[in-house]
């Protein structure tokens, strides 16, 4: 059953207020119903700052004031102290130098007061400190020793500087033959510390369209329009062959569309000055000819090297051309 609390606020419970938390008495048996509470004004000042709060604020949220018990937040160090604003903040005290103790391991202990002396008593004079004993390397010889005489210090010899360098050479230098200059570095192929290992040359294949070969080859598949070459760079060991992603096959010198060669046809290989043409057991043959002469009829067998204008058949129309490659195509390629 709602009730109202000691503060006189309207609750919904029974227990305790809802609104300020103060225990709630239980409305009596057949009393009146109490009197609707005065509507909440939209908005409310604070008694202790002066700052606008929602009208249902329970705290001040500029300084903390409580609406409810009509208290502050003690949460100052006037408010800990007890004081109230305006009154006087207490002096604070200087802190008390404490003399020194004679316990301290630093401080020297104060001088014992000397007792007076009696009357009759002659005053005690305080004993001299004996001289401690000379070394035995300071003690003075015996009388009759002869005391040894000083051994004469020979002068430093000048030490000899870029100022007091004589300009001219001894004689004896300048009658000295003057050293041979170092032999020159012979210049030759082997890589020496220091000196960059020699440049090896790149080497490129030009895969051509070739309608002649075509035409002695009897192909069913058309031949593709001829034009430029397709330049590829060449490793030391170099696939010929078309490219196969289910096989895993992926040739260096790749023949294309050109059904007539095989994923596997030949290799070109190289000792670093000559190159090399060897069949992989390819279907059609590979073949070598002249660039000069007619086109060749009987494919090769063994490894074979290339001249410098032989050319390499393969399929239907290929011809592959080894060369060396132009400087734009060294540093493009």
């Amino acid at each position: 059953m709602p009730g109202i609390c000691e503060a006189g606020h309207r609750s919904t419970t029974d227990d305790y207020c809802d609104v300020c938390g103060l225990p709630v008495r239980p409305a009596a048996a057949g009393a009146p119903a109490p009197a609707p509470a005065a509507p909440t004004p939209t908005s409310q000042a604070c008694p202790n700052c002066s700052a606008a709060n929602p009208g249902d604020a329970l705290f001040c949220e500029a300084c903390g004031y409580d609406y409810t018990t009509g208290t502050l937040p003690r949460t100052d160090l006037a408010g800990m102290l007890g004081l109230r604003r305006g009154d006087p903040q207490p002096a604070q005290e200087e802190p008390v130098t404490q003399p020194p103790s004679p316990l301290d391991i630093d401080t020297p202990a104060p001088d014992a007061a000397e007792p007076a002396a009696q009357p009759g008593e002659a005053a005690e004079v305080p004993a001299e400190p004996t001289p401690l004993a000379a070394p035995a390397a300071e003690a003075a010889p015996p009388a009759d020793v002869p005391a040894a005489e000083p051994e004469p210090v020979a002068a430093a010899e000048p030490v000899a500087t870029e100022a007091s360098t004589p300009a001219t050479p001894p004689a004896d230098a300048a009658a000295a033959p003057a050293a041979p200059p170092p032999a020159p570095a012979v210049d030759d192929d082997t890589p020496t510390r220091g000196r960059p290992a020699p440049r090896r040359e790149v080497w490129v294949a030009e895969i051509w369209i070739d309608p002649d070969w075509y035409d002695v080859q009897s192909s069913p598949d058309p031949m593709p329009s001829v034009g430029l070459p397709e330049t590829v760079r060449l490793k030391d060991t170099n696939l010929v062959g078309r490219e196969s992603k289910s096989r895993g096959i992926a040739p260096e010198v790749d023949c294309g569309l050109d059904t007539g060669c095989s994923r596997r046809q030949a290799q070109l290989t190289t000792d670093g000055s000559r190159w090399y043409v060897e069949d992989l057991g390819s279907a059609n043959g590979t073949f070598v000819g002249s660039a000069t002469g007619p086109l060749p009829t009987d494919p090769i067998t063994t490894r074979t090297e290339l001249g410098p204008d032989d050319r390499v058949y393969v399929g239907a129309w290929t011809r592959i051309v080894v060369r060396k490659a132009s400087r734009e195509e060294a540093e493009t390629l």
